[in-house]
């Protein structure tokens, strides 16, 4: 069960609406279940005698009566509306029912606690099977304003405890950190459009996708426009920074042919320009990626670092935590636009997905992903993709998504935790479908057996705890060659092996050889690194000087992303 609590003006024109046959003929029955007192409350669904304006008139009593003390100046915001919906699959609710909720909503957000006969005027009226509107003035008979405070927060706990009393699909709680929903109407004006999302919807993923990508607020907006965005900014009146901005969809306008603006912190709480400015700090140099000699080295990078953030997930230090998971998130959607072949479906959903995963209550300490996040945005501007190495890196991805479900469900947030998951399911399946023929091939160019068994002594000597398992292990002839590879490449089998098998998740892995395959593969190239060390150096300091790389490829890359408008 969703409430969506949300405050207005305009008493008579939500009115309109709830009585009326919505924007497609949807409202079939529209008629009040509850209301402050159903005597006096005219009902224009069921009653053909009542009016909107009488039905106005009484619910705006005793708003009235205090503009009246005011010298004619309304309250601001006097209108509460609390849309209440079930879930899909939900049972029918009767009228008594929806009535006995609308009372226990209006009770626990403050609006018209029970026994209170001092209370606000309020209504709810059903127009469909699996939802409610409740409406209210928020001005009580003693001219005070109502208790809201965290009435959103308040809705949801109620509906929590009546799911469970009415034995209705139980809900994830949430924490006030969730985008707002896209609303019925913009619902259905995408689907008279013939799109799959809402223009909200869209929006926020093309904002998460740049925010990611690019190095400061500057190139945000930059990139914004060339996808052909419209960025409207606010500009303070004393220092003349940009103090906010909103954001408005191709060709998506009101019924005056205005375009449809959203300020950045409705279409994500981290979306605003504040939260924005804590991971886009506007310097001209030091946080834009460059061109890198090495092409592997971004995706390289990135591993690394995730491998490091599933160290901060096990600390203490929940802010620095809860920055890894935000980088993270911009990881996977850099990932997912430098990525090629069918499995890249899954891994823009896994993007999306993770959004919810992204942020919480708690503060994220972004300075402490700093690693990570620079790591990640050296994707953007990657090349090409390096085989294997992409593969080693979607692999650490599914470890850290499924870390971060585990430490959301720890501190009891129930949707990060949902969403987390979720994304790991997505992960899963774009790493197999990547990986499948990757490991088919290495498992058919294995080394001989006199070299398999010199890797297989290195293992028992130096995992000795493990090594039943991993010579067990069906990828065992994968990693044989991946070892191969790496000696060719200037590593010392045994040595490496040591490394890499005294990090992490050994023992609950149910395949370590594929574990310790990806590892290995991650590791650099020494030889190849000893040649670019030793070629011109007038080439390499071209390389490593060159200014940050144009905004264009990345705006190349994310129109991909931006089909729907």
């Amino acid at each position: 069960m969703v409430p969506d609590v949300s405050t207005g003006s305009d008493t008579r024109g939500l009115i309109v609406y709830l009585f009326g046959p919505g924007r497609r003929d949807e409202h079939t029955d529209p008629h009040i279940v509850a209301a402050w007192d159903m005597a006096g409350a005219p009902d224009p669904g069921r009653d053909l005698a009542a009016t909107y304006s009488q039905l106005a008139k009484r619910l705006d009593h005793h708003v009235d009566l205090r503009t009246r003390e005011l010298g004619g100046k309304k309250p601001p915001q006097q209108v509460w509306h609390c849309p209440v919906r079930t879930a899909p699959g939900d049972r029918y609710l009767t009228d008594a029912e929806w009535a006995e909720v609308a009372r226990r909503i209006v009770h626990a957000t403050g609006i018209a606690p029970e026994g209170d006969d001092k209370a606000c005027r309020w209504i709810a009226v059903r127009h469909a099977d699996d939802h409610i509107h409740i409406m209210a003035t928020t001005v009580r008979a003693d001219g005070r304003r109502p208790r809201t405070r965290r009435d959103g927060q308040r809705a949801q706990a109620e509906c929590r405890k009546i799911e469970a009393e009415f034995g209705l699909r139980r809900l994830k709680s949430g924490d006030l950190t969730a985008p707002r929903t896209p609303t019925g109407a913009e619902r259905a004006k995408a689907e008279r459009q013939g799109q799959t999302v809402t223009a909200r919807h869209w929006l926020r993923e093309q904002a998460y996708a740049v925010a990611a990508a690019v190095g400061n607020e500057a190139d945000y907006f930059t990139v914004l426009q060339s996808l052909g965005i419209k960025v409207k900014t606010r500009i303070g009146p004393e220092t003349g920074d940009v103090i906010g901005y909103s954001l408005a969809a191709p060709g998506d306008t009101n019924a005056a042919g205005e375009p449809v603006w959203y300020g950045g912190s409705k279409l994500a709480p981290d979306l605003s320009i504040n939260r924005l400015r804590e991971r886009l700090p506007d310097q001209e140099m030091a946080d834009r990626p460059r061109y890198v000699a090495d092409p592997a080295g971004p995706w390289r990078h990135t591993t690394t670092a995730i491998h490091a953030a599933r160290t901060v997930l096990d600390s203490d230090d929940d802010a620095a935590a809860q920055g890894h998971l935000a980088a993270f998130g911009d990881a996977l959607y850099n990932i997912a636009s430098a990525t090629t072949g069918p499995h890249q479906s899954e891994l823009r959903t896994a993007a999306m997905a993770f959004n919810r995963a992204r942020r919480s209550a708690t503060r994220a300490d972004h300075q402490a992903a700093t690693a990570l996040r620079k790591a990640a945005k050296e994707l953007a501007y990657a090349s090409s993709e390096p085989g294997g190495l992409a593969i080693a890196l979607l692999f650490a991805t599914v470890h850290l998504a499924r870390a971060a479900a585990k430490w959301h469900e720890q501190r009891g947030h129930e949707q990060q935790a949902a969403a987390a998951e979720d994304a790991f399911r997505h992960l899963q399946a774009g790493y197999q479908q990547a990986a499948a023929p990757v490991l088919a091939d290495l498992a058919r160019r294995a080394p001989r057996a006199g070299t398999a068994s010199r890797f297989e002594q290195d293992v028992r000597a130096v995992l000795p705890d493990h090594a039943d398992r991993i010579l067990a292990d069906p990828t065992w002839t994968v990693l044989t060659t991946t070892l191969a590879q790496a000696e060719t490449a200037g590593h010392n089998p045994r040595r490496l092996l040591a490394e890499v098998g005294a990090q992490r998740d050994l023992d609950s892995a149910e395949h370590p050889a594929e574990v310790l395959n990806w590892r290995v593969t991650a590791q650099p190239n020494l030889r190849a690194q000893a040649a670019r060390r030793q070629s011109t150096i007038s080439g390499t300091s071209a390389m490593s000087a060159t200014p940050h790389p144009p905004v264009t490829p990345v705006a190349t890359r994310l129109e991909e992303r931006s089909r729907h408008h």
